[in-house]
């Protein structure tokens, strides 16, 4: 009996969880992959400790694969990070493995611990407890105003094209700044009348322009001492500023040590060439994955440097003499700058 307590206690086990809004799947697998038990647990704070209790009932727990740490496994990664335990971030199943085992969230469940076993899942996630959070949370709302701002600009621009002919004449000649000033002056008097109702618009349209750039204004004011204070050597490299180095900050995440090379940073960004070779053909393809912001941002930086920075210039005039085309400059760019950007990520403080 003792000898079995024994054995019990030192059994290893792997922890796969499949996050949702209101509760978390959570199975349980040994060293050989058999499947020792599933549950459900509510996503509160006592549910994250109950699934702790739980997982650690089987046996000393050696890592816990969770699915979405970026969306609903925050909390729950967040919280198992902070108790000791190893966590590694889980991709979805693919559509071929769904097709073949079906649909439920203890299969979900069960298929992350088992990318854990295999070593599929390696990614560890981003902490999300220090001021890359805090900057990452404002940008949120400055991404979603700036978004709301074009949209206003574009239907002003769209309503003066088809507003009626004395109006139009009146404004499709401004230049944008004007054309908002004088539309967020306008007053109307019948809103039943075409041109009267249209001014009406023009007008909420202007103010909301106005209201929205205000707010971007202010949350850049933010923003800005705390990716100074975050990284402030990242801001005196060529081309990177408050917009990009708060990009590159959320992509890295709160703990930059978690990324293992900057080739992985690379991917990350998606600037990694994919290999497509076969045969006696060899070659590679552009990446279409990865975050798509953060290749964004290293794009704006290649831009600044290829029009202001002599090296670059002489650079891709080599390069173009060689018989590369543009594109295929911009991407040899852009992962040299990733490069850059990594060692620089390198020396902030995890």
């Amino acid at each position: 009996m003792a000898m079995d307590t024994m054995a019990e206690e030192e059994a290893r086990v792997t922890v796969g969880v499949d996050t949702h809004g209101e509760v978390h799947v959570a199975a349980v697998l040994d060293e050989r992959g058999k499947l020792l038990g599933t549950q459900s647990f509510p996503t509160t704070v006592n549910g994250h400790r109950r699934l702790v209790t739980w997982a650690c009932g089987f046996g000393i727990v050696v890592a816990v694969g969770v699915e979405g740490t970026g969306a609903w496994g925050a909390g729950v990664a967040r919280y198992l990070t902070t108790e000791g335990f190893r966590v590694l971030e889980v991709d979805r199943p693919d559509r071929r493995t769904r097709r073949k085992r079906g649909k439920s969230d203890i299969i979900d469940a069960e298929a992350a611990a088992r990318a854990v076993q295999a070593g599929t899942a390696s990614g560890i996630p981003k902490a999300r407890n220090g001021a890359v959070e805090a900057i990452r949370a404002l940008r949120v709302a400055r991404r979603s105003a700036v978004k709301s701002r074009s949209q206003a600009a574009l239907q002003l621009h769209s309503l003066v094209s088809t507003a009626p002919d004395e109006l139009r004449e009146e404004l499709r000649t401004l230049k944008f700044g004007d054309l908002i000033a004088r539309c967020a002056r306008f007053r109307s008097v019948d809103p039943a009348a075409a041109v009267s109702a249209t001014k009406r618009a023009l007008r909420s349209i202007a103010r909301r322009w106005f209201v929205l750039d205000r707010e971007i204004a202010e949350l850049d004011a933010t923003l800005e001492p705390l990716v100074r204070t975050a990284a402030p050597n990242l801001l005196q490299m060529n081309g990177v500023g408050t917009d990009v180095a708060g990009q590159l900050l959320v992509t890295a995440g709160d703990n930059p040590d978690r990324l293992r090379s900057e080739a992985a940073f690379a991917h990350l960004c998606g600037v990694s060439p994919i290999p497509a070779s076969s045969g006696r053909t060899d070659r590679h393809r552009l990446n279409r994955g990865g975050d798509r912001q953060a290749n964004a941002a290293l794009y704006r930086v290649v831009l600044c440097r290829l029009r202001w920075d002599p090296r670059t210039i002489a650079y891709a005039e080599r390069r173009t003499k060689s018989g590369l085309t543009k594109p295929e400059i911009l991407r040899c760019l852009k992962r040299y700058v990733a490069r850059e950007i990594y060692q620089e990520l390198c020396r902030l403080p995890g």
